[in-house]
């Protein structure tokens, strides 16, 4: 009797598991409980109430909008608007404090400009609303959003429908059909998520190897994809396809083989899940014979949902080189944990991202004005960081650009603009550590909460009273972010040092050209900063920050040029 195909190619084995691995992977689901992977049945309740309201005001603001185009009672109520989960939660693979990815489905004649007008207000009005963060200009238009204390990612999909029931899915490939390319992107999302679902043998034995490769991806620092390293759907699909491959294995035996394999894949072959599909219309499918910005992706992993679209299209040079040694890394522990020579413990160490370079760039972004304000203006230049490594990849001299994946954030009272301006100039060094010990720290989660009360009570026009308060006595608020860029450099030859101005003054020009930039409140620096030069809350208690030794001055100390030492005026700059 054949065995069935999981995928585009047979399965390398069919074989069962034996004790000794059916023993490994209790120890490993064992370490994920201890590592806190699972939550409680309370905090997933709270996640089924807090979408059962959001479904709810999907139909208040499908209704509202209704009314507000002139359609009669009856056509408005009946005009529904759905919401669906996608990502992690949807995969069944969520742990504490994870986020919940939502797709509000909408009839045709409700807009993305009604999303972020109208569900914004309804939003607003909600006692449970923690936060709100607006991001409409982004590649995948977003409202982020705490409520109730549960970090909710609010997507937007407009069907070419006079009616959203309840009861609709999104199987039928003929939904997609005279919708633009942000519906599309928004409404596969969904479609990936149950595909993926639907391609794997074993849900549960997926469910375990992807909580313990998100365990680990997030420990090393690899799990961002605005960053330029594989996002959630793609680890997930990685996943997805060595279950493919070893049908009746258990979780365990999943992960080692997923290190295996992929240390060995023959990039940039790509990996699919199932065979790439042709559908009803005319839009772009991921195809590289015919297309070069296809040719062009490294490591792609494609969706299996139609239309295709590689989920790992913003994966670098550098980034690449680092998943790859993390893959290799993560391959040799595996053998010693089967050997049982090393715990799964260790598979899970932290990363060592500000021990392991000499050089750092820190890009900061500063705003005089609210704290949303700011979040929209950060929020902004973080989705871009990839083009400034990008370009910093090629220049002479820079073997690795490697970007952190998380961005640190402070919000200062200041007593005037020179003690404003100084902390900004310099934010993310030790330097600007001392220095912030004279200032009144501000707690952002207080400030956000102060401005949608503001907002609540007074309208949008007050917002920015709190600040303008400050400022009438003299004393200013500014919030800032700093984001972080390890620099591997290699000289060769006669090089002495190498010019970085271009690329910085390139990438500035990228986020001051945007729409978020203000010039009245925004600023963006970018400066080198040494490694016994950065501050300590890049640290955690636990570990111990490097201590330079004491050796005589290096001749290549001055290698960086086109950015300021920390102690000085960061430069290039723009802005307030």
């Amino acid at each position: 009797m054949s065995q069935q195909q999981w995928g585009v190619t047979p399965p390398i084995s069919t074989a069962g598991p034996t004790a000794e691995e059916n023993q490994l992977n209790d120890g490993m689901i064992e370490e994920l409980r201890a590592q806190g992977s699972f939550e409680s049945d309370a905090e997933s309740k709270k996640r089924v109430q807090v979408l059962n309201v959001l479904q709810q005001l999907t139909l208040e603001f499908v209704y509202t909008v209704s009314k507000r185009k002139n359609m009669s009672e009856g056509m408005a109520k009946d005009a529904g608007g759905k919401i669906f989960t996608y990502g992690s939660y949807r995969l069944g693979v969520y742990g504490p404090g994870s986020d919940i990815d939502t797709l509000v489905v909408v009839p045709k004649h409700v807009t993305r400009e009604d999303f972020f007008l109208v569900f914004d207000e309804i939003l607003r009005k909600r006692p449970e609303l923690n936060k709100i963060q607006p991001v409409p200009d982004a590649f995948m238009p977003i409202l982020k959003i705490v409520f109730d204390g549960i970090d909710i990612d609010l997507n937007f999909g407009r069907l070419d429908i006079p009616q959203v029931p309840l009861n609709l899915t999104l199987r039928d490939k003929n939904l997609l059909r005279n919708i633009d390319e942000k519906d599309l992107r928004a409404l596969n999302g969904t479609r990936v998520t149950d595909d993926i679902l639907e391609l794997v043998p074993k849900r549960t034995v997926f469910r375990h190897a992807l909580r313990t490769i998100k365990l680990w991806a997030q420990r090393r620092a690899i799990y961002a994809n605005m960053f330029g390293f594989p996002g959630g759907v793609a680890w997930a699909m990685l996943v997805a396809r060595i279950c493919q491959l070893y049908p009746n294995a258990v979780s365990a035996v999943v992960v080692a083989k997923f290190f295996t394999i992929l240390t060995q894949w023959n990039w940039p072959q790509p990996v699919l899940l199932k065979p790439i599909e042709d559908g009803p219309l005319q839009v772009r499918v991921w195809n590289p014979k015919l297309y070069a910005n296809d040719r062009g992706h490294r490591m792609p992993v494609i969706t299996p949902a139609y239309p295709s679209m590689c989920a790992t299209h913003n994966i670098t040079a550098s980034t690449q080189k680092v998943i790859l040694e993390e893959l290799k890394r993560g391959a040799e522990l595996m053998s010693e944990i089967q050997r049982g020579t090393k715990k799964w413990v260790d598979l899970f160490q932290k990363h060592d991202f500000f021990y392991r370079y000499k050089f750092y760039l820190t890009i900061v972004t500063g705003t005089k004005g609210t704290y949303e304000d700011h979040l929209k203006w950060s929020g902004f230049v973080e989705s871009r960081l990839r083009f400034l490594v990008q370009k910093l990849e090629v220049v002479e001299g820079i073997a690795l650009a490697h970007p952190y994946v998380k961005a640190f954030t402070k919000s200062y009272e200041c007593a005037n603009e020179d003690e404003a301006n100084k902390i900004k100039q310099l934010y993310g060094t030790l330097e600007g550590e001392e220095f912030a010990k004279g200032l009144k720290e501000l707690d952002e989660d207080i400030l956000a909460a102060q401005e949608e009360a503001k907002k609540t009570d007074d309208g949008d026009h007050d917002v920015d009273a709190a600040d303008n308060d400050k400022e009438a006595d003299g004393k200013v608020v500014v919030h800032l972010m700093k984001l972080y860029i390890g620099l591997k450099i290699e000289l060769k030859g006669k090089q002495k040092k190498m010019d970085i101005q271009q690329p910085c003054t390139d990438f500035n020009t990228i986020c001051s050209s945007g729409a978020q930039f203000d010039e009245m409140k925004n600023a963006i620096s970018i400066k080198h900063v040494k490694l016994y030069d950065l501050p300590n809350d890049v640290y955690t208690e636990e570990e111990v920050r490097p201590v330079k030794e004491k050796t005589k001055k290096r001749k290549n100390e001055k290698m960086l040029d086109g950015t300021k030492k920390a102690k000085s005026s960061p430069a290039p700059a723009v802005g307030a």
